[in-house]
């Protein structure tokens, strides 16, 4: 993709950030967007201008791009564009249809695209049963496509007629072709976010972003924030977005809401929690981003603040996809199922390409034991966004149900792909190899998991229950459950039944081994459970006699009671540091 070689008078780095001369850009912005009626670029702007409030803008003089053809089209242009604005778009592209000038035009062809997607929407809200998001095209799309091509090869597109035609492209699913011409665009006028944001939805993998050619301009450092947000690349996403912060967007609440959204990914609630907190207080009326608020507030079963956020949004504007999917999630955390999949369907009336609301409505589908729509639900969002892998992993959760671990191998593949040291996929992966007799790789997977930050403390347990049932090696499987016991008092998880079970493995473990102070720990251990007790006094005999057999009787118990003293101030020390971890320990 080759670069158009444009001046720009623009900063480097995050650190070289020039705030009047940003000022002063997303003034020009502002005007420039509001008049082709791209009013959520508009409200973008005008955020991120309003964090820069104690910032005087640089006095270069804003550079005006009307023309004589536009000043003779001028009555046409504000008589379309008003159209446009009340959203009757044929009538608005009836009216400047015969229009040359780069701003009319791009109000007819930006109203006839509109007027598809709005005849697209009817179509699906109309439609009775299960929202099929394909079973409806837009008509125009081909024919607008042939018309801005034509004026493409003669070099009659200026930056916004060329971001339109991208996104033609892209519905069209010419994906190649898209993120050219909206490269082109970016490369003009680096200015406009909707150019960006329509490329990041294209970029799949970090390879494909370092492919492009983009300006050095201080607006793509917004958008690599963006886009390493959304590869689930959350931890330089943070730092990036964290350094813009302390560059002078502090104040921004766009800013606020992606830093919490990071932490969200990271699983970092306690963070994501007070961030939100802090962002309502100061923006109290904003729904953005008010759904994975809402995702954290389900997650951690905080009903009544739930509820409380359920009510302020609806008071707000219950008519926004946001305020649905909380609804839905309020309703959900509740347990009332069908309600819950009500709101997420009003949510897809509103706005078919609302990824949450595919996802979650999936989810609810799953606790109502309704495969077949769940599995329609999980791919229609895969659909909208391919890189969402909570539907990937929903889908594999569903085919594991059905008892296709072939399916479900598949779909935990593509979630761990997209969320590579997330220990929950790989776990989910492992299970499924497990279930196929697949034992290497099942161990590999457990084994990552384990190594990436078991966030659950589960595959550390089920690598040792896979060693000594699968592998018969106890030596490993010793040195993993004693690992497992060690998270289990780290996570505050004391008492499972997993630990029961454990406790008697390595009871009979040092037992064999005739380490009796070891054994002698955990067989005591196992007397605190009504499932092992008597297994435990079991351990406790078989120890006493061999230790009788072994010293002729003298002085037995004063000697058994000696050893469990000089254990328990060991402090059941781990088994890591008895065993050699380089005979333990294999490479995946």
């Amino acid at each position: 993709m080759a670069a158009i070689p444009i001046p720009l008078a623009a900063t480097t780095s995050v650190g070289d950030i020039n705030l009047p001369q940003i000022k002063r850009e997303l003034l020009t912005s502002i005007h420039q967007c509001s008049q082709r009626s791209l009013q959520q670029s508009v409200k973008w702007c005008a955020e991120l201008c309003h964090s820069l409030a104690g910032v005087k803008p640089s006095a270069a003089p804003t550079p005006s791009d009307d023309t004589e053809d536009f000043l003779l089209e001028f009555d046409k242009y504000t008589l379309g564009k008003s159209y446009l604005d009340v959203k009757e778009y044929d009538r608005a592209a009836f009216f400047v249809k015969d229009c040359t000038s780069h701003k009319a035009y791009f109000i007819y062809a930006y109203a006839k695209y509109l007027a598809g997607e709005k005849q697209r929407y009817d179509e699906l809200a109309g439609q009775m049963g299960p929202i099929e998001y394909k079973a409806t095209k837009n008509e125009t799309l081909k024919s607008l496509r042939i018309e801005l091509c034509k004026k493409y090869n003669a070099g009659q597109l200026d930056s916004f007629c060329l971001y339109l035609y991208g996104v033609v492209l892209k519905k069209l699913e010419l994906k190649k072709e898209s993120m050219r011409v909206l490269a082109e665009s970016i490369q003009r006028n680096p200015l406009y976010w909707g150019a960006w944001i329509e490329l990041s939805s294209m970029v799949s993998s970090k390879e494909v972003l370092n492919s492009l050619t983009l300006p050095d301009h201080w607006m793509k450092q917004l958008f690599l924030s963006h886009i390493y947000l959304e590869l689930q690349l959350n931890e330089e996403s943070l730092k990036r977005y964290r350094a813009l912060s302390e560059a002078g967007f502090g104040q921004s609440t766009y800013i606020m809401s992606q830093i919490a959204v990071a932490h969200h990914n990271l699983r970092d609630f306690e963070s994501a929690l007070k961030l939100f907190d802090n962002l309502q207080k100061i923006d109290p009326y904003r729904l953005e981003n008010m759904d994975t608020y809402s995702n954290l507030l389900y997650v951690r079963e905080m009903k009544a603040e739930l509820a409380y956020l359920a009510h302020h949004v609806c008071e707000v504007d219950k008519y926004r996809v946001e305020t649905c999917c909380v609804i839905g999630n309020y309703y959900s955390l509740r347990s009332q199922h069908e309600k819950a999949v009500l709101y997420f369907q009003r949510a897809l009336k509103l706005n078919p390409h609302y990824l949450s609301a595919w996802t979650l409505m999936g989810h609810e589908f799953m606790e109502m034991k309704n495969s077949s729509a769940a599995i329609q639900a999980y791919r229609q969002a895969i659909e909208v966004n391919p890189r969402d892998f909570r539907a990937w992993y929903g889908l594999g959760q569903t085919y594991e149900i059905l008892r296709m671990p072939f399916y479900c191998i598949y779909y935990y593949k593509q979630a761990q792909q997209l969320r590579p040291n997330d220990s929950r996929m790989l776990v989910a992966l492992a299970e499924s190899y497990e279930n196929l007799e697949k034992i290497e790789e099942a161990k590999k997977c457990y084994w990552k998991a384990y190594s990436v930050g078991d966030v659950e403390g589960t595959a550390v347990l089920r690598l040792a229950k896979l060693l000594k049932q699968k592998i018969e090696d106890e030596e490993k499987a010793a040195y993993f459950y004693n690992k497992f016991l060690e998270q289990a008092e780290s996570f505050g998880t004391a008492g499972s039944d997993e630990q029961c079970q454990a406790y008697m493995f390595l009871g009979r473990y040092y037992l064999k081994r005739q380490l009796y102070d070891q054994a002698s720990i955990y067989a005591q251990k196992c007397s605190e459970y009504n499932e092992v007790r008597e297994e435990g006094k079991e351990i406790l005999r078989e120890i006493e006699a061999q230790r009788k057999g072994a010293t002729g009787g003298d002085n037995l118990n004063g000697s058994i009671v000696q050893g469990q003293n000089a254990a328990l101030q060991d402090k059941q020390t781990p088994l890591g540091n008895r065993l050699s971890p380089m005979n333990l320990m294999f490479t995946p």
